[in-house]
């Protein structure tokens, strides 16, 4: 199935935790929504990235401290990730595309 034909991979999960996908045009509300929570999740990526970096350069760093940022910094990745795969897509770029090939 090619992308255009099975929509726009949203920013967000199924309460199943399943994908979900937007087919339109790109101008409605629901896509607007879904540039908004992208925007906000690289944003809050790029926010987390900085507090990793001043945490790490502490010297005392507790266990549970490390913990909850490699958990934060999972989810951040995921929802990144996530990002990457719909732009991909919508360029006709999903997730199997050979750089090298165009």
């Amino acid at each position: 199935m090619t992308s255009s034909a099975q929509g726009r991979l949203l920013p967000w999960t199924s309460p199943e935790g399943r994908p979900c996908y937007l087919v339109g045009d790109g101008t409605g509300y629901v896509s607007r929504l879904a540039d908004d929570i992208e925007d906000v999740q690289l944003g809050m990526a790029g926010d987390l990235l900085g507090h990793a970096d001043e945490l790490l350069a502490e010297r005392r760093v507790t266990s549970a401290e490390l913990h909850y940022l490699a958990r934060r910094l999972t989810e951040s990745l995921r929802d990144v990730k996530r990002v990457a795969e719909s732009r991909g897509a919508r360029l006709g770029r999903g997730p199997g595309h050979d750089p090298g090939s165009n």
